[in-house]
């Protein structure tokens, strides 16, 4: 099985893209998931929601909808996983609200974060098995075996990523196959629109995962110009989606 969608939803930007003229931001949600069934929700990274608007958005999501969230940045980023527990706490108390709507758990970490196996096997062992975690490395030196191996002894998912500047590394190490698809531009992060043979390359790759038993998430977030939202809809037809 695999789900397609977007890095977030409410984009000035992809008006006459994804929302009709006009549409009031509260209503994007609504448009975005009559096209997709799961998003990766970026806000949280920022600043943590409340246990409520979990559950709020659990009352608001249709059935076979998943709601990817990512890690907060006071975690990832300020204590680069240090003394994880007090945060934890915090994600879980959310995410069990999203009981029914529940995606993978998105951990990227600082990109000056550089290898410590000991602190990731801490956060990791912490961390409840049902929050399905998601490790997006930023920092060259976590590209290791050994690395991989303590994802797979954890039930953790290698975050593949595309993207300037970042290393495309097809590894799996775990039920899940997270895919993050930061635009094809050599130069920029997040910049450009994959062409029709990138992204047939791309589902190639997924229907490998797929026949191997892995349940495949990708999510586009090249958000400018509406790039993301036609990306998604290009892999879907690819992959027989509709």
């Amino acid at each position: 099985m695999t789900r397609i969608g977007t890095s977030g939803w409410s984009y000035d930007h992809w008006q006459d893209v994804l929302y009709p003229p006009r549409l009031a931001a509260a209503a994007r949600l609504d448009r975005y998931r009559e096209e997709f069934d799961t998003v990766e929700l970026n806000a949280s990274f920022y600043r943590w929601p409340p246990a409520a608007r979990f559950a709020s958005w659990r009352d608001r999501l249709p059935a076979g909808f998943e709601l990817t969230v990512k890690a907060p940045r006071g975690l990832t980023h300020a204590r680069r996983l240090l003394h994880p527990e007090p945060w934890i706490e915090r994600i879980v108390a959310g995410l069990h609200e999203l009981d029914g709507r529940r995606g993978p758990l998105l951990v990227q970490l600082h990109p000056a974060f550089e290898r410590d196996d000991a602190r990731l096997d801490w956060f990791l062992g912490a961390l409840p098995s049902w929050t399905r975690p998601v490790i997006e490395f930023r920092h060259d030196s976590w590209t290791d075996a050994a690395v991989f191996g303590l994802l797979e002894k954890h039930g953790a998912s290698y975050c593949v990523m595309s993207g300037a500047g970042l290393p495309c590394i097809l590894r799996a190490t775990a039920p899940i196959v997270y895919v993050r698809l930061h635009g094809p531009d050599p130069d920029h992060l997040y910049g450009g629109s994959y062409s029709d043979d990138d992204l047939r390359w791309w589902a190639d790759r997924i229907r490998e995962w797929e026949a191997a038993g892995h349940t495949v998430y990708a999510y586009f977030n090249n958000d400018g110009h509406g790039h993301a939202v036609r990306n998604a809809r290009t892999l879907k037809e690819l992959m027989g989606s509709r």
